[in-house]
């Protein structure tokens, strides 16, 4: 039995089978609609830079020798 996956764009469910050959879309529309947001930037990968962590210094700073 294939597994069905819920298309990213219309949450259609598609058949994860190679007769589905846009998935995990269920069209090409579909899929173009996604990669049409992506170049917009609607979609995103966050930026590192917002996120902080304190063990790590900064990349000017060098760590203290003891």
């Amino acid at each position: 039995m294939p597994t069905s996956v819920p298309c990213p764009t219309c949450g259609r469910p598609v058949e994860w089978s190679p007769a589905s050959p846009f998935r995990p879309f269920c069209s090409e529309r579909c899929k173009l609609i996604d990669l049409g947001d992506w170049l917009d930037e609607s979609h995103r990968i966050s930026d590192l830079v917002d996120a902080t962590c304190e063990d790590v210094p900064p990349a000017d700073e060098s760590p203290a020798t003891h």
